[in-house]
């Protein structure tokens, strides 16, 4: 942890001299991983509450003994002046009890994934723990939910997740429903192609929620964890390594806009002006009537298929021709697509336009997907896909049973392109446009979460 902790220091300083205000740093980051629930004990620290009693561990280190993760995490803070957010194995006394209903374990302890938020004078101001563990036997899931958000005075309020956090309700959504529109989120995110590579699936989000999100991620080769992120609904700014570069940390700075409005409107007052917040949609361009027609008006679209992509049986339809347009339904959840393609050469790509609604594991999707192909045969459709040639302009559109759409293009290795285009319509139905792509496309989703139906 030491050495972890003396690399943070580095990264910190630099930071600092770079005119960071708040620096995230990944999950797991200091600990690691693959633990059992004794075999991490070494490496707990007992993170008092901040909204109990005040702490700053810089310089009152005598308060709590087996605090030195605390320690270093608070001076960094205080001596780079920044808001430092960090990852690390926190644990809870709590009390054993015959009660059946208790869930206080039987070490007397609870054990958890947890973010810690240092003010730039190193006072420790949140603390929360992560609610969707993803098998991490290591930790315990909190008694109750936690929904945690500090204040900064450079831009507002902040919300705190982790990880699998991002894809449920609590406590993303509860956060953004509450009107937060900064997220800080360390995350240790293996990337699963071709729906849910990081800075595919946290750029969807920033975008579909209308957030700033600040995704620090692991980089660990093996396990396929990468892809990093400064996201806002104006910008991304990220890093992903691709396959065979050396294995070593980015540090990403950036300059975002502010979204707290409240902390605009207080600035604004002290300034005796007003400061409107600009328009957030992405959208380059308006709709015309025929490029957003119902879904409904296509031509019969050609034969569907099954294949399955995720490890979830999506129904696919061909693209056959360098234009047209596409129908493909899933039951009564239908995808419409209207494209043109551009192949580069004489390369032979296989594309696909798939519809998906129903339960992943225990969470339900519904989800508009164009694909490049593994291959040439349909069965390779839904497998992972790094690379393509063939560009694309495209109107992609399906009508979702969920306000929760999250839209994503990826470019050929990795690379992000901003949709022209993004609009969701109050009867449900959801538009995603592009054109002049950069490099070949490799997926363009439309990834709807039915929060309401997870089981």
């Amino acid at each position: 942890m030491k050495k972890n902790l003396d690399i943070y220091e580095e990264q910190a300083a630099r930071a600092a001299q770079q005119g960071a205000q708040i620096l995230v740093f990944p999950e797991d980051g200091i600990h690691g991983f693959n633990f059992s629930r004794s075999s991490i004990s070494g490496y707990l620290e007992t993170v008092p509450d901040p909204q109990q009693e005040s702490w700053n561990p810089c310089t009152d280190p005598e308060k709590y003994n087996n605090t030195e993760v605390l320690q270093r995490l608070s001076c960094m803070a205080r001596h780079n002046n920044l808001y430092i957010v960090a990852n690390m194995a926190g644990m809870q006394p709590c009390p054993l009890s015959t009660d059946p209903t208790s869930s206080c374990p039987l070490s007397g302890r609870w054990q958890f994934n947890t973010n810690v938020v240092f003010r730039s004078d190193g006072l420790l101001v949140a603390r929360y723990h992560k609610n969707n563990l993803y098998y991490e036997d290591s930790f315990d899931t909190p008694p109750q939910p936690e929904i945690i958000t500090f204040d900064t005075p450079f831009a507002g309020k902040f919300g705190l997740l982790i990880c699998f956090d991002i894809l449920f309700h609590k406590p993303t959504i509860t956060l953004v429903e509450k009107g937060l529109r900064q997220l800080v989120y360390p995350t240790a995110w293996m990337n699963s192609l071709p729906l849910l590579d990081s800075v595919q699936f946290h750029r969807a989000l920033s975008l579909g929620a209308n957030v700033t999100l600040l995704s620090a991620n692991l980089r660990h080769d093996q396990l396929n964890m990468g892809g990093s992120g400064i996201y806002t609904p104006f910008s991304a700014t990220y890093h992903h390594a691709k396959r065979g570069d050396p294995e070593e940390g980015r540090l990403l700075v950036a300059r975002v806009p502010v979204l707290d409005s409240e902390w605009l409107g207080q600035q604004a007052k002290e300034e005796g002006v007003l400061n409107s917040e600009s328009s957030s949609t992405t959208a380059a361009d308006s709709c015309h009537s025929e490029s957003c027609s119902d879904a409904s008006t296509a031509p019969p679209s050609p034969i569907t298929f099954t294949s399955s992509m995720m490890n979830d049986p999506f129904t696919f339809v061909l693209l056959n021709e360098t234009e047209g347009r596409l129908n493909v339904c899933d039951g009564t959840f239908c995808c419409h697509l209207q494209y043109q393609r551009f192949p580069h050469g004489s390369s032979k790509e296989l594309y696909a336009l798939g519809a998906f609604a129903g339960l992943h594991k225990h969470y339900a999707l519904q989800v508009c997907a164009l694909v490049r192909c593994a291959g040439l045969d349909p069965s390779s459709c839904g497998q992972i896909v790094e690379e393509a040639e063939s560009k694309m302009d495209f109107l992609l559109e399906g009508k979702f049973g969920t306000r929760y759409v999250y839209p994503s293009v990826l470019a050929s290795r990795m690379v992000l392109e901003e949709p022209e285009h993004f609009e969701k319509a109050a009867d449900g139905r959801v538009t995603m446009k592009h054109a002049n792509m950069t490099s070949g496309l490799v997926t363009a989703c439309l990834y709807g979460r039915m929060y309401h139906l997870d089981n």
